[in-house]
């Protein structure tokens, strides 16, 4: 139970991380300034923040018009529902039965 709330914190921290970056990256864009890699927020994704930039792509406008964006982080959203549902169902059957 405590590895599973572990878990479940880290991923909602992960997904506050990239609902940020995802602010600060429009900041950037309009401020003319230093901005956050692609690559950056697809890894975020791969980790388990998809939701969050998802969330931050629609609230903020930013990286609405990028198919990369627009296709990879709903797909993503979808492989992380996947693996944890894989986790959630391997740790059932290992530690459970």
């Amino acid at each position: 139970m405590k590895v599973t709330l572990i878990s479940v914190a880290v991923i909602f921290v992960i997904n506050i991380i990239s609902y940020i970056l995802v602010w600060y990256d429009k900041r950037q864009a309009i401020l003319g300034g230093w901005r956050i890699p692609e690559k950056r927020f697809f890894t975020l994704a791969l980790i388990g923040g998809a939701t969050g930039i998802y969330f931050g792509m629609k609230k903020f406008r930013h990286k609405t018009k990028h198919n990369l964006f627009i296709y990879g982080i709903p797909i993503m959203i979808v492989l992380n529902i996947t693996i944890s549902i894989a986790i959630i169902y391997f740790y059932i059957i290992l530690f459970l039965s």
